[in-house]
C-alpha cells in the first residue's frame, strides 16, 4: 500500500516536472522564433534557453516540426479557452463581436507568443505535414464556431436568413488572418490594429443584420 502511494507521488512529481519543462521550452521557443525566425531556431538552443540540457528538446519533441506543432497547439488551446469565456451564452452578431474583441486583446496582451504562433501559422503552407495538419484543424474549428454563431443568430431572428452562412464565416476568418498579417508586418501600429478589428465588426454587422421592415 505504501509502495503504491509512493509510486503515485512519483508519477505526479514527474508529470509536474514535465509540465514545467514544457512551459519553459515553450517560452524559449517563442522568444527564439521572435528573435531569429523559425529557420534560426534550433532544438539545442531551445533547450539551453530554457535552462536545460541541449538534448532535452530533441528528446521531448523529436524534431523542429514536433516542437512547432506543440507550440501551435498550446497557444491555440489558450486562445480557444479565452474565446469560450468571451462568447459564453452569446449567439449571432453578439458572439462574433465578442470574439473579435477577444482576438484583439489576445494579440495585444500575448504579443510575443501570438507573434510566434502566427509566424508558424503562415509557414504551415510549406512542406511540414504535421504543422499543416495542426493549423488546418485549428482553422476548421474557428470556422465551425463562426458558422454556429451565425446559424443560431438566424434561428433567433437577429441575422438575415438569406445570409450565406459558410461563405460569411470563411470571409470573417480570412479577414482576421489578414489583420494579423498586417500586424506582423507593422507591429508598432497598435492603434491601426484596434481600428481594423473595429472596422471588421462594423462590416460584419452590415453584412448580417436582417433588412429593416419598411413602414406602410
Amino acid at each position: 500500500m505504501q509502495s503504491s502511494a509512493v509510486s503515485e507521488v512519483e508519477r505526479r512529481t514527474q508529470a509536474e516536472r514535465t509540465a514545467l519543462s514544457d512551459a519553459r521550452m515553450l517560452d524559449a521557443a517563442v522568444a527564439l522564433i521572435c528573435e531569429r525566425g523559425s529557420s534560426g531556431t534550433t532544438l539545442k538552443d531551445v533547450g539551453e534557453r530554457a535552462g536545460y540540457s541541449r538534448g532535452l528538446a530533441s528528446y521531448r519533441f523529436g524534431n523542429k516540426g514536433g516542437l512547432f506543432a506543440f507550440l501551435i497547439r498550446a497557444i491555440g488551446e489558450s486562445w480557444l479557452t479565452a474565446l469560450r469565456g468571451a462568447t459564453r451564452d452569446k449567439v449571432g452578431l453578439a458572439a462574433i463581436e465578442a470574439a473579435t474583441d477577444a482576438h484583439y486583446r489576445f494579440v495585444v496582451e500575448g504579443s510575443d507568443a501570438i507573434r510566434a504562433f502566427y509566424i508558424l501559422w503562415f509557414e504551415s503552407t510549406g512542406p511540414d505535414a504535421e504543422l499543416k495538419r495542426v493549423v488546418a484543424n485549428i482553422h476548421e474549428r474557428r470556422r465551425r464556431d463562426v458558422v454556429a454563431w451565425i446559424e443560431k443568430g438566424i434561428a433567433a431572428g437577429s441575422i438575415d436568413p438569406a445570409v450565406d452562412t459558410l461563405g460569411t464565416a470563411e470571409q470573417f476568418c480570412a479577414a482576421i488572418i489578414g489583420i494579423v498579417y498586417q500586424w506582423l508586418v507593422t507591429p508598432d501600429a497598435a492603434e491601426h490594429l484596434h481600428f481594423l478589428h473595429e472596422s471588421l465588426k462594423r462590416q460584419t454587422a452590415r453584412a448580417l443584420q436582417p433588412p429593416r421592415l419598411t413602414e406602410n
